[in-house]
Protein backbone atom coordinates (compact mmCIF):
# COMPACT_ATOMS: atom_id res chain seq x y z
CA UNK A 1 0.00 0.00 0.00
CA UNK A 2 1.29 3.25 -0.91
CA UNK A 3 1.50 6.39 1.42
CA UNK A 4 1.00 9.01 -1.62
CA UNK A 5 -3.10 10.08 -0.64
CA UNK A 6 -5.31 9.32 -3.19
CA UNK A 7 -3.07 7.07 -5.39
CA UNK A 8 -5.76 7.12 -8.17
CA UNK A 9 -5.42 10.45 -9.31
CA UNK A 10 -2.98 12.24 -11.75
CA UNK A 11 -0.57 13.73 -10.52
CA UNK A 12 0.38 17.48 -12.49
CA UNK A 13 4.12 18.31 -13.29
CA UNK A 14 4.92 21.44 -13.31
CA UNK A 15 7.08 22.52 -16.45
CA UNK A 16 10.37 24.07 -14.74
CA UNK A 17 11.21 27.57 -16.38
CA UNK A 18 14.61 26.86 -15.90
CA UNK A 19 15.08 23.83 -17.88
CA UNK A 20 12.86 25.47 -20.77
CA UNK A 21 14.94 28.24 -21.05
CA UNK A 22 17.77 25.71 -21.10
CA UNK A 23 16.46 24.03 -24.03
CA UNK A 24 15.92 27.40 -25.96
CA UNK A 25 19.56 28.32 -25.37
CA UNK A 26 20.38 25.21 -27.23
CA UNK A 27 18.46 26.14 -30.33
CA UNK A 28 21.43 26.45 -33.34
CA UNK A 29 21.23 30.43 -33.73
CA UNK A 30 22.52 31.51 -37.10
CA UNK A 31 23.40 35.21 -35.63
CA UNK A 32 25.40 33.82 -33.04
CA UNK A 33 27.32 31.03 -34.90
CA UNK A 34 28.21 34.05 -37.40
CA UNK A 35 29.87 35.96 -34.89
CA UNK A 36 31.38 32.60 -33.46
CA UNK A 37 33.02 31.99 -36.95
CA UNK A 38 34.59 35.76 -37.34
CA UNK A 39 32.42 36.60 -40.19
CA UNK A 40 32.30 40.04 -41.60
CA UNK A 41 29.91 42.17 -42.03
CA UNK A 42 31.44 44.13 -45.19
CA UNK A 43 30.19 43.27 -48.44
CA UNK A 44 26.88 41.60 -47.30
CA UNK A 45 24.10 44.22 -47.71
CA UNK A 46 21.48 42.60 -50.50
CA UNK A 47 22.26 44.20 -53.95
CA UNK A 48 19.17 46.17 -54.59
CA UNK A 49 18.54 49.16 -56.03
CA UNK A 50 14.57 49.78 -56.14
CA UNK A 51 11.80 48.89 -53.55
CA UNK A 52 8.44 48.32 -53.12
CA UNK A 53 6.97 48.69 -49.12
CA UNK A 54 3.72 47.75 -48.68
CA UNK A 55 2.19 48.08 -45.13
CA UNK A 56 0.24 44.72 -43.92
CA UNK A 57 -0.02 44.37 -40.07
CA UNK A 58 0.82 40.85 -40.53
CA UNK A 59 1.45 38.07 -39.27
CA UNK A 60 3.44 37.31 -42.54
CA UNK A 61 4.39 33.81 -44.36
CA UNK A 62 7.69 32.52 -45.22
CA UNK A 63 7.98 34.63 -48.14
CA UNK A 64 6.56 38.03 -49.20
CA UNK A 65 5.33 36.81 -52.37
CA UNK A 66 3.80 33.86 -50.98
CA UNK A 67 1.92 35.64 -48.54
CA UNK A 68 -1.62 34.76 -48.44
CA UNK A 69 -2.57 38.00 -46.65
CA UNK A 70 -1.38 40.12 -49.85
CA UNK A 71 -4.49 40.12 -52.80
CA UNK A 72 -3.58 37.91 -55.67
CA UNK A 73 -3.62 40.23 -58.45
CA UNK A 74 -1.08 42.16 -56.14
CA UNK A 75 1.03 39.04 -55.76
CA UNK A 76 1.27 38.54 -59.07
CA UNK A 77 1.94 42.00 -60.18
CA UNK A 78 5.04 41.98 -57.42
CA UNK A 79 6.25 39.15 -58.89
CA UNK A 80 6.52 40.41 -62.32
CA UNK A 81 7.91 44.05 -61.24
CA UNK A 82 10.68 41.76 -59.11
CA UNK A 83 11.33 39.44 -62.24
CA UNK A 84 11.55 42.57 -64.73
CA UNK A 85 12.20 46.04 -63.05
CA UNK A 86 14.19 44.27 -60.17
CA UNK A 87 11.69 46.08 -57.43
CA UNK A 88 12.20 44.05 -54.47
CA UNK A 89 8.72 44.25 -52.55
CA UNK A 90 8.79 44.15 -48.90
CA UNK A 91 5.89 44.21 -46.06
CA UNK A 92 5.99 46.93 -43.95
CA UNK A 93 3.79 47.63 -40.46
CA UNK A 94 4.81 49.89 -37.51
CA UNK A 95 6.39 48.00 -34.37
CA UNK A 96 3.76 46.89 -32.36
CA UNK A 97 1.27 46.23 -35.54
CA UNK A 98 -0.32 48.91 -37.80
CA UNK A 99 -4.27 49.51 -38.04
CA UNK A 100 -5.58 47.65 -40.78
CA UNK A 101 -6.36 50.76 -42.39
CA UNK A 102 -5.47 52.45 -44.22
CA UNK A 103 -2.27 51.66 -45.55
CA UNK A 104 0.76 53.40 -46.68
CA UNK A 105 2.66 52.27 -49.69
CA UNK A 106 6.39 53.49 -50.69
CA UNK A 107 8.17 53.02 -54.11
CA UNK A 108 11.58 54.12 -53.57
CA UNK A 109 14.91 54.34 -55.79
CA UNK A 110 18.29 53.94 -54.04
CA UNK A 111 20.24 54.92 -56.94
CA UNK A 112 18.38 58.24 -57.64
CA UNK A 113 17.63 58.62 -54.08
CA UNK A 114 13.70 59.35 -54.45
CA UNK A 115 11.01 57.78 -52.16
CA UNK A 116 7.56 58.34 -53.11
CA UNK A 117 4.53 57.27 -51.41
CA UNK A 118 0.39 56.64 -51.75
CA UNK A 119 -2.48 56.04 -48.80
CA UNK A 120 -4.88 53.14 -50.30
CA UNK A 121 -7.78 52.00 -48.15
CA UNK A 122 -7.16 48.29 -49.40
CA UNK A 123 -3.48 46.55 -51.00
CA UNK A 124 -5.35 45.41 -53.86
CA UNK A 125 -5.47 49.29 -55.26
CA UNK A 126 -1.98 48.22 -55.89
CA UNK A 127 -2.47 45.65 -58.67
CA UNK A 128 -3.58 49.05 -60.79
CA UNK A 129 -0.47 50.84 -60.85
CA UNK A 130 2.20 51.68 -63.72
CA UNK A 131 5.56 51.37 -61.47
CA UNK A 132 7.45 51.10 -65.26
CA UNK A 133 9.57 53.83 -64.27
CA UNK A 134 10.50 53.04 -61.45
CA UNK A 135 14.22 53.18 -62.96
CA UNK A 136 13.56 56.49 -63.40
CA UNK A 137 15.54 59.38 -61.69
CA UNK A 138 11.87 61.29 -61.91
CA UNK A 139 9.89 58.58 -59.84
CA UNK A 140 6.77 56.89 -61.05
CA UNK A 141 3.89 59.54 -60.12
CA UNK A 142 3.21 59.22 -56.60
CA UNK A 143 3.69 61.69 -53.78
CA UNK A 144 7.06 62.50 -53.05
CA UNK A 145 7.97 61.58 -49.42
CA UNK A 146 10.74 63.54 -48.39
CA UNK A 147 11.64 61.76 -44.80
CA UNK A 148 14.24 59.06 -44.73
CA UNK A 149 12.57 55.02 -43.63
CA UNK A 150 14.33 53.56 -41.14
CA UNK A 151 13.92 49.75 -41.79
CA UNK A 152 14.04 46.76 -38.93
CA UNK A 153 13.97 43.65 -40.04
CA UNK A 154 11.89 41.58 -37.46
CA UNK A 155 10.34 38.77 -40.10
CA UNK A 156 10.33 35.61 -37.64
CA UNK A 157 8.24 33.81 -39.82
CA UNK A 158 11.77 33.99 -42.43
CA UNK A 159 14.23 33.16 -39.94
CA UNK A 160 14.12 33.15 -35.77
CA UNK A 161 16.92 35.71 -35.59
CA UNK A 162 15.27 37.90 -37.24
CA UNK A 163 12.40 38.12 -34.76
CA UNK A 164 14.19 37.61 -31.52
CA UNK A 165 16.83 40.21 -32.37
CA UNK A 166 15.22 42.71 -34.68
CA UNK A 167 11.85 43.45 -32.84
CA UNK A 168 13.68 44.91 -29.28
CA UNK A 169 15.48 46.98 -31.72
CA UNK A 170 13.07 48.19 -33.64
CA UNK A 171 11.07 48.97 -30.38
CA UNK A 172 14.11 51.00 -29.64
CA UNK A 173 14.57 52.91 -32.59
CA UNK A 174 10.65 53.84 -32.50
CA UNK A 175 10.74 55.09 -28.98
CA UNK A 176 14.12 56.98 -30.45
CA UNK A 177 13.02 58.41 -33.90
CA UNK A 178 8.80 57.63 -33.76
CA UNK A 179 7.04 57.67 -37.14
CA UNK A 180 10.26 56.66 -39.33
CA UNK A 181 10.78 53.64 -38.19
CA UNK A 182 8.83 50.81 -39.59
CA UNK A 183 9.19 46.75 -38.75
CA UNK A 184 9.80 44.93 -42.33
CA UNK A 185 9.90 41.57 -44.24
CA UNK A 186 13.19 39.73 -44.99
CA UNK A 187 16.49 42.02 -45.85
CA UNK A 188 18.47 39.29 -46.49
CA UNK A 189 21.84 38.06 -44.64
CA UNK A 190 19.70 36.25 -41.55
CA UNK A 191 22.92 35.74 -40.07
CA UNK A 192 23.75 38.77 -39.39
CA UNK A 193 20.99 39.80 -37.39
CA UNK A 194 19.42 42.70 -35.97
CA UNK A 195 19.46 44.13 -39.62
CA UNK A 196 18.69 47.43 -40.20
CA UNK A 197 17.96 49.70 -44.06
CA UNK A 198 17.46 52.79 -44.45
CA UNK A 199 15.83 54.46 -47.01
CA UNK A 200 16.52 55.89 -50.02
CA UNK A 201 19.67 56.09 -49.05
CA UNK A 202 19.99 52.22 -49.42
CA UNK A 203 22.65 51.75 -46.40
CA UNK A 204 22.32 48.63 -44.32
CA UNK A 205 23.08 47.83 -41.16
CA UNK A 206 24.04 44.49 -38.82
CA UNK A 207 24.53 42.94 -35.41
CA UNK A 208 22.50 45.70 -34.22
CA UNK A 209 21.01 45.55 -31.05
CA UNK A 210 18.30 48.29 -28.59
CA UNK A 211 21.53 49.94 -27.08
CA UNK A 212 23.17 50.34 -29.98
CA UNK A 213 20.52 51.05 -32.97
CA UNK A 214 19.87 54.69 -31.90
CA UNK A 215 23.28 55.45 -32.31
CA UNK A 216 23.98 53.92 -35.56
CA UNK A 217 20.76 55.66 -36.95
CA UNK A 218 20.78 58.84 -35.22
CA UNK A 219 24.63 58.97 -36.73
CA UNK A 220 23.33 57.89 -40.15
CA UNK A 221 20.79 61.18 -40.06
CA UNK A 222 23.65 63.07 -39.57
CA UNK A 223 25.69 62.14 -42.62
CA UNK A 224 27.85 59.09 -41.13
CA UNK A 225 28.28 55.42 -41.42
CA UNK A 226 28.57 53.44 -38.09
CA UNK A 227 31.69 51.77 -39.59
CA UNK A 228 31.66 48.65 -36.98
CA UNK A 229 27.61 48.25 -37.99
CA UNK A 230 27.88 48.80 -41.79
CA UNK A 231 27.53 45.78 -44.00
CA UNK A 232 27.21 48.22 -47.34
CA UNK A 233 25.35 50.16 -49.78
CA UNK A 234 22.60 48.07 -51.43
CA UNK A 235 23.67 50.08 -55.00
CA UNK A 236 26.95 48.68 -55.02
CA UNK A 237 28.07 44.99 -55.84
CA UNK A 238 29.30 42.80 -52.92
CA UNK A 239 33.33 43.34 -53.99
CA UNK A 240 32.49 47.20 -54.33
CA UNK A 241 30.67 47.15 -50.97
CA UNK A 242 33.73 45.37 -49.42
CA UNK A 243 36.21 47.95 -50.95
CA UNK A 244 34.49 50.88 -49.82
CA UNK A 245 34.41 49.58 -46.20
CA UNK A 246 38.26 48.64 -46.40
CA UNK A 247 39.40 52.05 -47.86
CA UNK A 248 36.69 53.99 -45.01
CA UNK A 249 38.36 52.32 -42.32
CA UNK A 250 41.61 52.88 -43.80
CA UNK A 251 41.26 56.42 -44.07
CA UNK A 252 38.93 57.06 -41.10
CA UNK A 253 35.86 58.23 -43.51
CA UNK A 254 32.69 57.84 -41.70
CA UNK A 255 30.67 60.51 -44.38
CA UNK A 256 27.68 58.78 -46.36
CA UNK A 257 28.15 60.71 -49.10
CA UNK A 258 32.11 61.10 -49.51
CA UNK A 259 32.42 57.48 -50.90
CA UNK A 260 31.30 55.99 -54.47
CA UNK A 261 32.80 53.45 -56.57
CA UNK A 262 32.55 51.47 -59.62
CA UNK A 263 33.87 48.34 -60.48
CA UNK A 264 36.31 48.55 -63.84
CA UNK A 265 36.82 44.44 -64.01
CA UNK A 266 35.55 41.16 -62.53
CA UNK A 267 36.66 37.22 -62.65
CA UNK A 268 35.73 34.74 -60.84
CA UNK A 269 38.89 35.55 -58.58
CA UNK A 270 39.28 38.99 -57.87
CA UNK A 271 37.40 42.27 -58.81
CA UNK A 272 39.22 45.77 -59.58
CA UNK A 273 37.32 48.55 -57.77
CA UNK A 274 37.84 52.33 -58.07
CA UNK A 275 36.90 53.47 -54.84
CA UNK A 276 36.69 57.49 -54.99
CA UNK A 277 36.60 59.74 -51.48
CA UNK A 278 35.54 62.85 -51.79
CA UNK A 279 36.17 62.78 -55.71
CA UNK A 280 39.54 61.72 -55.42
CA UNK A 281 39.97 57.96 -56.78
CA UNK A 282 42.17 55.10 -55.44
CA UNK A 283 42.17 51.72 -56.97
CA UNK A 284 41.74 48.44 -54.71
CA UNK A 285 41.92 44.52 -56.14
CA UNK A 286 39.68 42.67 -54.15
CA UNK A 287 40.27 38.85 -53.75
CA UNK A 288 37.29 37.01 -54.32
CA UNK A 289 37.31 33.41 -52.11
CA UNK A 290 34.46 31.32 -50.24
CA UNK A 291 33.83 30.43 -46.34
CA UNK A 292 33.92 27.11 -44.99
CA UNK A 293 30.32 26.02 -45.30
CA UNK A 294 28.23 26.15 -42.20
CA UNK A 295 24.23 26.38 -41.91
CA UNK A 296 23.44 30.31 -42.67
CA UNK A 297 20.36 30.49 -41.52
CA UNK A 298 18.52 28.93 -38.35
CA UNK A 299 16.34 26.33 -40.31
CA UNK A 300 18.97 25.54 -43.29
CA UNK A 301 18.60 22.42 -44.53
CA UNK A 302 22.16 21.48 -44.85
CA UNK A 303 25.77 23.97 -44.72
CA UNK A 304 26.54 25.87 -47.32
CA UNK A 305 29.21 28.19 -48.38
CA UNK A 306 28.92 32.14 -48.76
CA UNK A 307 31.18 34.86 -50.40
CA UNK A 308 34.47 35.81 -48.87
CA UNK A 309 36.49 38.72 -49.41
CA UNK A 310 40.10 39.95 -48.76
CA UNK A 311 42.21 43.03 -50.24
CA UNK A 312 46.14 42.33 -50.16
Amino acid sequence: MTDEPFPHRLRLTVPDPDAALSRAETRYRCSVASVERGEELAGTASTVSAFLLMEEPGPWGPAVLRCLRLPDAVRERAARWERELGLRPLLIRRPGRSPDSPRRVFVVNARHGWAQSATVDSLDAVAGWNLDAVASPDGVGLTPHPDPLVLACTHGRHDACCAERGRPVARALADAFGDLVWETSHLGGDRFAANLLVLPDGAAYGRLDAASAPGVVRDHLAGRVSLDHFRGRTTASWPAQYAEQVVRERLGETRLAAVSSRVLARDTQKAVVEVSVGGVPREVTVEIGESPEALLTCQAPRPATAPRYRVG
